[in-house]
């Protein structure tokens, strides 16, 4: 079994879609980034690269490509699984937390977790999604940003545990 931890954080700015677990969500602001800017995603693939003790996205993903601009961080994810799959591991679980003072975010988390556990071909029991705020504290608080941070456990496959 392995461990891996991952962060992310992205700046909302006007004229700008929020999307987040891969699902479009109603407001007035939206996450700023080269890609869709999806903070949970970022967070759950650097958390699942972390654990096979891999380099970050930024690494595996670089905004100075032009093919990854406006991309759907689902994509990205879906290629994260295969170097997972590649290597042999599966999701164990995951557990993240989005840190977000606005919108409401309780409505959209069910998608969340059938989106991300489509992708890395799990039951959405092995996923698990929390919405806090931050009680207006620091830049979350005060409405410029939105943050996320996920845990996962990845378990060996039976197959290549025998060899």
């Amino acid at each position: 079994m392995r461990v891996g931890i991952g962060y992310d954080v992205h700046k909302l700015g006007e004229n700008e879609e929020l999307v987040l677990g891969g699902v479009n969500i109603p407001f007035h602001k939206g996450l700023i980034g080269h890609s869709d800017a999806d903070v949970l995603t970022h967070a759950i693939m650097d958390a699942i690269l972390g654990g096979l003790g891999r380099r970050d996205i930024g690494y595996h993903f670089p905004d100075t490509e032009d093919q990854y601009r406006g991309i759907s961080s689902l994509q990205l994810l879906a290629r994260v699984f295969a170097i997972m799959d590649e290597e042999s591991y599966q999701l164990g679980n995951l557990d993240a937390v989005v840190a977000a003072q606005a919108p409401k975010l309780a409505p959209y988390i069910e998608q969340m977790v059938k989106n991300i556990a489509q992708i890395l071909q799990v039951s959405e029991r092995q996923i698990n999604i929390k919405a806090t705020t931050t009680e207006k504290l620091g830049s979350v608080g005060r409405g410029e940003g939105i943050t996320a941070q996920a845990i996962v456990l990845l378990v060996r496959r039976e197959e290549e545990k025998a060899k």
